[in-house]
């Protein structure tokens, strides 16, 4: 049986002091921000509805729903019914990205009203993505088919689209690609970070990726921003494409957008662990073995390998 207690002096006094103490610390917290947000256009982050994680989250699953019906969101779907499955998920998904994309470009913490011109941008730019999905779903089967007959573990197409990181992380990377050619901003990054978080494979949706790509069990993959990548390239986990070093500008910060991460060419693989850095070009047909540290360019058909002594042995023109 539980006794009820009094409450003492001491009691109120300690929940008096408490009370205090998190009004202090709210007012603290409440009165250093992030001020301008972005300082090329002195946003004010309390003022604007930034797009949310979550309604990306949802657009991205709705858009996989789109690109492989039957397979994701409901899947009594049929030849009977697959167009109005598709037509009727499309609807919302413009929807939903036209609001997504007006937080993210519209508002500018000086008005509390959406003109009708950015409105109409927006719209532009939701029109110019859903336009471009048949060319993403091409890609992404390419991608499938890339991983079916790359992988010997993989007994069917099927399998590779439920089942393979690598298939989830490159659908991501293609969709938030294209929204990142159109240049909107902040919402490709979010749904490259979703993936991040799912995969633990990290692609920029700035990187120009061919057809065929192929992430074999994909954990620790990096992709930098400016990498290019050929057709029918295969990579395995661990691996990371990126910058050798940051050229900076008069002030010391890093210089923005330029070229940096590697080109990869056609027909490449690169085994698990090799890291490529820097503005180099791995040429066509070659082989980087695991756990190279690469940072000069190899000619087409090479084979590059941590030999026992430690030191990069390369084979060039051997024709794999």
């Amino acid at each position: 049986m539980m006794v009820s207690k009094s409450l003492t002096f001491s009691d109120i006094s300690m929940a008096t002091q408490t009370t205090s103490d998190l009004t202090s610390i709210v007012n603290a917290l409440s009165e250093h921000q992030l001020e301008p947000a972005d300082r090329t256009t002195g946003r004010n982050p309390l003022m604007i509805p930034h797009p949310s994680r979550d309604e990306i989250n949802e657009i991205v699953e709705a858009l996989r729903t789109i690109l492989f019906p039957g397979y994701f969101g409901v899947s009594e779907v049929t030849a009977q019914n697959v167009k109005y499955y598709v037509g009727a998920a499309l609807d919302r998904v413009r929807l939903k990205l036209h609001e997504q994309i007006t937080r993210g470009l519209c508002f500018d913490g000086q008005n509390t009203q959406i003109s009708p011109e950015c409105r109409g941008k927006s719209n532009e730019l939701v029109n110019a993505f859903i336009a471009r999905l048949p060319e993403i779903k091409r890609l992404l089967i390419t991608d499938i088919n890339a991983a079916y007959e790359g992988d010997p573990a993989a007994h069917s197409r099927h399998e590779a689209i439920f089942c393979y990181p690598g298939v989830q992380a490159i659908t991501n990377y293609r969709i938030a690609h294209e929204l990142h050619r159109l240049k909107i901003p902040l919402i490709p990054r979010m749904i490259a970070e979703c993936a991040h978080s799912a995969t633990g494979i990290d692609i920029h949706p700035g990187a120009e990726i061919g057809e065929s790509f192929f992430i074999d069990h994909g954990t620790g993959v990096v992709i930098g921003e400016t990498s290019i990548i050929g057709n029918r390239v295969r990579i395995y986990q661990g691996v990371t494409l990126g910058a050798k070093s940051f050229p900076l500008d008069e002030n010391g910060k890093p210089i923005k957008g330029i070229p940096r991460h590697p080109t990869v060419e056609d027909d490449v693989i690169i085994y698990s662990g090799a890291t490529i850095l820097g503005r180099i070009t791995i040429g066509k047909g070659s082989a980087i073995g695991g756990n190279v540290w690469l940072t000069q360019s190899v000619q087409p058909y090479s084979r590059v390998t941590q030999g026992p002594s430690k030191h990069t042995f390369f084979e060039s023109g051997s024709g794999i």
